[in-house]
Protein backbone atom coordinates (compact mmCIF):
# COMPACT_ATOMS: atom_id res chain seq x y z
CA UNK A 1 0.00 0.00 0.00
CA UNK A 2 1.21 3.69 -0.81
CA UNK A 3 2.45 5.76 2.17
CA UNK A 4 0.33 8.52 1.16
CA UNK A 5 -2.94 6.80 1.31
CA UNK A 6 -4.49 6.07 4.39
CA UNK A 7 -7.83 4.29 5.58
CA UNK A 8 -9.65 6.21 7.69
CA UNK A 9 -12.47 4.19 7.96
CA UNK A 10 -14.35 2.03 6.19
CA UNK A 11 -16.22 4.28 3.95
CA UNK A 12 -13.66 7.11 4.40
CA UNK A 13 -10.18 6.95 2.58
CA UNK A 14 -7.44 9.71 2.16
CA UNK A 15 -4.34 10.64 -0.47
CA UNK A 16 -1.95 13.19 0.71
CA UNK A 17 -0.40 14.71 -2.20
CA UNK A 18 2.82 15.68 -1.15
CA UNK A 19 5.52 17.12 -2.90
CA UNK A 20 9.01 17.22 -1.00
CA UNK A 21 10.08 20.14 -2.98
CA UNK A 22 7.10 22.58 -1.96
CA UNK A 23 6.81 23.58 1.75
CA UNK A 24 2.85 22.10 1.44
CA UNK A 25 0.56 19.33 0.63
CA UNK A 26 -3.35 18.53 -0.18
CA UNK A 27 -5.69 16.01 1.14
CA UNK A 28 -7.98 14.30 -0.86
CA UNK A 29 -10.90 12.84 0.97
CA UNK A 30 -12.87 10.07 -0.83
CA UNK A 31 -16.02 8.87 0.88
CA UNK A 32 -18.34 6.69 -0.67
CA UNK A 33 -22.04 6.53 0.32
CA UNK A 34 -21.71 8.84 3.29
CA UNK A 35 -24.48 8.64 6.31
CA UNK A 36 -24.83 10.18 9.09
CA UNK A 37 -21.17 8.93 10.93
CA UNK A 38 -19.36 10.26 7.98
CA UNK A 39 -21.11 13.44 8.17
CA UNK A 40 -20.59 14.04 12.02
CA UNK A 41 -16.57 13.23 11.12
CA UNK A 42 -16.57 15.91 8.33
CA UNK A 43 -17.77 18.24 11.13
CA UNK A 44 -16.19 17.35 13.82
CA UNK A 45 -12.73 18.39 11.60
CA UNK A 46 -13.47 21.13 9.20
CA UNK A 47 -16.73 22.03 10.59
CA UNK A 48 -18.67 22.58 7.45
CA UNK A 49 -22.19 24.02 7.52
CA UNK A 50 -25.05 21.96 8.10
CA UNK A 51 -26.94 22.57 4.97
CA UNK A 52 -24.41 21.47 2.87
CA UNK A 53 -23.27 18.27 4.70
CA UNK A 54 -26.87 17.55 4.79
CA UNK A 55 -27.21 17.32 0.70
CA UNK A 56 -24.25 15.10 0.74
CA UNK A 57 -26.10 12.75 2.35
CA UNK A 58 -26.44 9.08 0.49
CA UNK A 59 -30.46 9.28 0.74
CA UNK A 60 -30.63 13.02 -0.22
CA UNK A 61 -30.34 13.46 -4.44
CA UNK A 62 -30.43 17.16 -6.05
CA UNK A 63 -32.14 17.92 -8.84
CA UNK A 64 -29.49 20.23 -10.05
CA UNK A 65 -25.70 21.27 -9.95
CA UNK A 66 -25.06 24.03 -7.76
CA UNK A 67 -22.03 25.90 -6.45
CA UNK A 68 -22.05 27.67 -2.92
CA UNK A 69 -19.63 29.88 -0.97
CA UNK A 70 -19.10 28.70 2.42
CA UNK A 71 -16.72 29.71 5.68
CA UNK A 72 -13.00 29.00 4.03
CA UNK A 73 -14.43 26.64 1.28
CA UNK A 74 -16.91 25.73 -1.61
CA UNK A 75 -19.77 23.07 -1.58
CA UNK A 76 -20.32 22.04 -5.55
CA UNK A 77 -22.81 19.26 -6.05
CA UNK A 78 -22.37 17.81 -9.92
CA UNK A 79 -23.71 14.99 -11.98
CA UNK A 80 -21.90 12.91 -14.50
CA UNK A 81 -23.52 10.26 -16.91
CA UNK A 82 -22.95 7.00 -15.75
CA UNK A 83 -24.00 3.71 -17.88
CA UNK A 84 -25.65 1.35 -15.86
CA UNK A 85 -27.02 -1.91 -17.69
CA UNK A 86 -27.28 0.00 -20.94
CA UNK A 87 -29.32 2.85 -19.40
CA UNK A 88 -27.51 6.56 -18.53
CA UNK A 89 -28.08 7.51 -15.29
CA UNK A 90 -26.90 10.77 -13.34
CA UNK A 91 -24.18 9.78 -10.65
CA UNK A 92 -23.77 12.56 -8.33
CA UNK A 93 -20.56 13.34 -6.37
CA UNK A 94 -20.88 16.36 -3.76
CA UNK A 95 -17.56 18.83 -3.41
CA UNK A 96 -15.89 20.46 -0.88
CA UNK A 97 -12.79 22.60 -1.72
CA UNK A 98 -10.80 24.83 0.58
CA UNK A 99 -7.25 25.71 1.08
CA UNK A 100 -5.16 21.95 1.30
CA UNK A 101 -8.00 19.49 1.30
CA UNK A 102 -10.82 18.14 -1.28
CA UNK A 103 -13.30 16.13 -0.92
CA UNK A 104 -15.35 14.11 -2.82
CA UNK A 105 -18.62 12.33 -1.55
CA UNK A 106 -20.36 9.97 -3.77
CA UNK A 107 -22.01 6.68 -4.53
CA UNK A 108 -19.15 5.25 -6.13
CA UNK A 109 -20.93 4.34 -9.35
CA UNK A 110 -18.58 7.24 -10.97
CA UNK A 111 -15.94 4.84 -12.43
CA UNK A 112 -13.43 8.20 -13.84
CA UNK A 113 -13.45 9.21 -10.35
CA UNK A 114 -12.49 5.90 -8.61
CA UNK A 115 -9.95 5.09 -11.22
CA UNK A 116 -8.43 8.70 -11.33
CA UNK A 117 -8.16 8.10 -6.94
CA UNK A 118 -6.28 5.05 -7.53
CA UNK A 119 -4.24 6.80 -10.35
CA UNK A 120 -3.45 9.48 -7.83
CA UNK A 121 -2.35 6.43 -4.93
CA UNK A 122 -0.31 4.95 -7.35
CA UNK A 123 1.49 7.69 -9.46
CA UNK A 124 0.64 10.80 -8.05
CA UNK A 125 3.76 12.42 -9.48
CA UNK A 126 2.59 12.23 -12.51
CA UNK A 127 -0.31 14.69 -11.81
CA UNK A 128 -0.69 18.40 -12.19
CA UNK A 129 -1.96 18.37 -8.38
CA UNK A 130 1.28 17.53 -7.27
CA UNK A 131 3.35 20.11 -9.22
CA UNK A 132 1.69 22.79 -8.06
CA UNK A 133 0.37 21.24 -4.46
CA UNK A 134 -3.05 23.14 -4.94
CA UNK A 135 -6.61 21.69 -4.23
CA UNK A 136 -7.71 24.14 -6.98
CA UNK A 137 -5.55 22.39 -9.61
CA UNK A 138 -6.73 18.93 -7.94
CA UNK A 139 -10.20 19.53 -8.36
CA UNK A 140 -9.98 20.59 -11.97
CA UNK A 141 -7.92 17.33 -12.95
CA UNK A 142 -10.98 15.45 -11.08
CA UNK A 143 -13.54 17.41 -13.18
CA UNK A 144 -11.06 16.69 -16.56
CA UNK A 145 -11.30 13.17 -16.01
CA UNK A 146 -15.31 13.07 -15.13
CA UNK A 147 -15.66 14.86 -18.54
CA UNK A 148 -13.44 13.19 -20.64
CA UNK A 149 -15.56 9.64 -19.42
CA UNK A 150 -18.55 11.27 -20.90
CA UNK A 151 -17.19 11.86 -23.99
CA UNK A 152 -16.60 7.94 -24.03
CA UNK A 153 -20.93 7.85 -23.70
CA UNK A 154 -21.15 9.77 -27.05
CA UNK A 155 -18.68 7.35 -28.84
CA UNK A 156 -20.77 4.26 -27.43
CA UNK A 157 -23.98 5.87 -28.55
CA UNK A 158 -21.62 6.72 -32.03
CA UNK A 159 -21.56 3.17 -32.63
CA UNK A 160 -25.31 1.77 -31.47
CA UNK A 161 -26.13 4.66 -34.51
CA UNK A 162 -24.38 2.84 -36.75
CA UNK A 163 -26.28 -0.76 -35.30
CA UNK A 164 -29.64 1.22 -35.40
CA UNK A 165 -28.97 2.17 -38.72
CA UNK A 166 -27.86 -1.09 -40.14
CA UNK A 167 -30.91 -2.70 -38.24
CA UNK A 168 -33.37 -0.35 -40.35
CA UNK A 169 -31.86 -1.16 -43.52
CA UNK A 170 -32.52 -4.68 -43.05
CA UNK A 171 -35.56 -4.53 -42.21
CA UNK A 172 -35.11 -6.11 -38.34
CA UNK A 173 -37.82 -3.47 -37.36
CA UNK A 174 -38.52 -5.03 -34.61
CA UNK A 175 -34.90 -4.95 -33.08
CA UNK A 176 -34.80 -1.29 -34.22
CA UNK A 177 -37.51 -0.25 -32.51
CA UNK A 178 -35.93 -1.04 -28.87
CA UNK A 179 -32.75 0.30 -29.86
CA UNK A 180 -33.93 3.64 -31.03
CA UNK A 181 -36.05 4.16 -27.70
CA UNK A 182 -32.59 3.05 -25.57
CA UNK A 183 -30.60 5.77 -27.51
CA UNK A 184 -33.46 8.28 -27.53
CA UNK A 185 -33.51 8.24 -23.64
CA UNK A 186 -29.60 7.85 -23.19
CA UNK A 187 -29.30 11.23 -25.10
CA UNK A 188 -31.90 12.98 -23.52
CA UNK A 189 -30.49 11.62 -20.21
CA UNK A 190 -26.96 12.91 -21.22
CA UNK A 191 -28.31 16.12 -22.22
CA UNK A 192 -30.41 16.78 -18.99
CA UNK A 193 -27.23 16.13 -17.00
CA UNK A 194 -24.74 17.76 -18.92
CA UNK A 195 -27.19 20.77 -19.52
CA UNK A 196 -25.17 23.01 -16.74
CA UNK A 197 -22.11 22.25 -16.26
CA UNK A 198 -20.94 24.81 -18.55
CA UNK A 199 -22.25 27.39 -16.16
CA UNK A 200 -20.64 25.65 -13.09
CA UNK A 201 -17.29 25.57 -14.58
CA UNK A 202 -17.37 29.35 -15.71
CA UNK A 203 -17.96 30.23 -11.81
CA UNK A 204 -15.53 28.24 -10.97
CA UNK A 205 -12.86 30.42 -13.05
CA UNK A 206 -13.81 32.75 -10.50
CA UNK A 207 -11.96 30.84 -7.76
CA UNK A 208 -9.34 32.44 -5.78
CA UNK A 209 -6.32 30.53 -4.62
CA UNK A 210 -3.40 31.77 -2.77
CA UNK A 211 -0.61 29.21 -4.70
CA UNK A 212 -2.27 29.45 -8.38
CA UNK A 213 -2.23 32.85 -10.23
CA UNK A 214 -5.91 33.66 -10.77
CA UNK A 215 -5.38 34.02 -14.48
CA UNK A 216 -3.99 30.29 -14.61
CA UNK A 217 -6.95 29.04 -12.69
CA UNK A 218 -9.02 30.74 -15.64
CA UNK A 219 -7.40 28.86 -18.21
CA UNK A 220 -7.85 25.66 -16.15
CA UNK A 221 -11.41 26.23 -16.15
CA UNK A 222 -12.04 27.76 -19.25
CA UNK A 223 -10.97 24.27 -21.18
CA UNK A 224 -13.46 22.49 -19.23
CA UNK A 225 -16.46 24.76 -20.13
CA UNK A 226 -14.67 24.78 -23.47
CA UNK A 227 -15.66 20.80 -23.00
CA UNK A 228 -18.86 21.04 -21.29
CA UNK A 229 -20.06 22.99 -24.47
CA UNK A 230 -18.94 20.51 -26.95
CA UNK A 231 -20.53 17.63 -25.61
CA UNK A 232 -23.52 19.58 -25.31
CA UNK A 233 -23.09 20.39 -29.09
CA UNK A 234 -21.63 16.25 -29.82
CA UNK A 235 -25.44 15.27 -28.27
CA UNK A 236 -26.93 17.60 -29.84
CA UNK A 237 -25.67 16.46 -33.35
CA UNK A 238 -26.41 12.58 -31.95
CA UNK A 239 -30.37 13.74 -31.07
CA UNK A 240 -30.76 15.18 -34.54
CA UNK A 241 -29.61 12.12 -36.03
CA UNK A 242 -31.44 9.64 -34.09
CA UNK A 243 -34.48 11.47 -35.14
CA UNK A 244 -33.43 11.02 -38.45
CA UNK A 245 -33.31 7.90 -38.39
CA UNK A 246 -36.28 7.28 -36.29
CA UNK A 247 -38.08 8.88 -39.06
CA UNK A 248 -36.13 6.68 -41.74
CA UNK A 249 -37.66 3.85 -39.47
CA UNK A 250 -40.98 4.74 -39.69
CA UNK A 251 -40.90 5.36 -43.39
CA UNK A 252 -39.20 1.75 -44.09
CA UNK A 253 -42.07 0.06 -41.39
CA UNK A 254 -44.72 2.08 -43.89
CA UNK A 255 -43.57 1.52 -46.44
CA UNK A 256 -43.44 -2.21 -46.14
CA UNK A 257 -46.50 -2.47 -44.14
CA UNK A 258 -48.30 -0.68 -47.71
CA UNK A 259 -46.55 -3.12 -49.90
CA UNK A 260 -47.94 -6.00 -47.51
CA UNK A 261 -51.69 -4.44 -47.63
CA UNK A 262 -50.98 -3.81 -51.80
CA UNK A 263 -50.40 -7.89 -52.04
CA UNK A 264 -53.64 -8.74 -49.55
CA UNK A 265 -55.77 -6.22 -51.43
CA UNK A 266 -54.33 -7.87 -55.18
CA UNK A 267 -55.00 -11.50 -53.91
CA UNK A 268 -58.28 -10.56 -52.70
CA UNK A 269 -59.86 -9.01 -56.33
CA UNK A 270 -58.32 -11.39 -57.80
CA UNK A 271 -59.76 -13.82 -55.87
CA UNK A 272 -63.54 -12.52 -55.93
CA UNK A 273 -64.18 -13.16 -59.24
CA UNK A 274 -62.82 -16.58 -59.27
CA UNK A 275 -65.20 -17.48 -56.39
CA UNK A 276 -68.19 -16.11 -58.82
CA UNK A 277 -67.48 -18.43 -61.61
CA UNK A 278 -66.92 -20.76 -59.06
CA UNK A 279 -70.25 -20.96 -57.37
CA UNK A 280 -71.97 -19.86 -60.71
CA UNK A 281 -70.64 -22.72 -62.39
CA UNK A 282 -71.50 -25.13 -58.97
CA UNK A 283 -75.23 -24.43 -59.05
CA UNK A 284 -77.04 -27.70 -59.75
CA UNK A 285 -80.37 -26.88 -61.78
CA UNK A 286 -80.82 -30.27 -63.28
CA UNK A 287 -78.68 -33.91 -62.54
CA UNK A 288 -75.96 -34.26 -65.55
CA UNK A 289 -74.48 -37.38 -66.54
CA UNK A 290 -70.59 -37.85 -65.57
CA UNK A 291 -69.23 -36.53 -69.01
CA UNK A 292 -70.93 -33.29 -68.70
CA UNK A 293 -69.46 -32.48 -65.15
CA UNK A 294 -66.15 -33.19 -66.19
CA UNK A 295 -66.55 -30.50 -69.07
CA UNK A 296 -67.77 -28.45 -66.54
CA UNK A 297 -65.08 -28.69 -64.17
CA UNK A 298 -62.94 -28.03 -67.00
CA UNK A 299 -65.04 -24.76 -68.26
CA UNK A 300 -64.69 -23.54 -64.18
CA UNK A 301 -61.09 -24.11 -64.71
CA UNK A 302 -60.34 -22.38 -68.64
CA UNK A 303 -62.61 -19.44 -67.33
CA UNK A 304 -60.73 -18.66 -63.64
CA UNK A 305 -57.55 -19.07 -65.18
CA UNK A 306 -58.41 -16.52 -68.00
CA UNK A 307 -60.35 -14.49 -65.03
CA UNK A 308 -57.28 -14.29 -63.02
CA UNK A 309 -54.82 -13.69 -66.08
CA UNK A 310 -56.58 -10.52 -67.43
CA UNK A 311 -56.49 -9.40 -63.81
CA UNK A 312 -52.72 -9.59 -63.48
CA UNK A 313 -52.55 -7.85 -67.06
CA UNK A 314 -54.79 -5.33 -66.18
CA UNK A 315 -53.07 -4.63 -62.58
CA UNK A 316 -49.90 -4.35 -64.45
CA UNK A 317 -51.26 -2.29 -66.84
CA UNK A 318 -52.00 0.35 -64.08
CA UNK A 319 -48.74 -0.25 -62.86
CA UNK A 320 -49.91 -1.22 -59.54
CA UNK A 321 -47.37 -4.42 -59.85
Amino acid sequence: MSENFEKISKKISKITIDNPSLPRKVEWYNILDPEKKEITYLKKKFGFDDKHLELSLVNITTQRPMIYGGKNYLFITLHFPVMDNGKVLPGEIEFFIGHGFLITLHDGKTKALKEFFKYCQDEQIFSESYKLESSAILLYEILEKLIQDSYSLLDENNIEISRVEKSIFENRLQETTSQLLTLKRNIINIRRIIQNHKNIMKKLTEMESSLVPQEQIKNYYDILAEHSQRIWEFSDIQKEIIESLHDTSESVSSYRINNIMKTLTIVSVIVMPLNLFINLFGMNFNPSPPEENIQLFLRIIMWSSLSGLLMLVFFKKKKWL
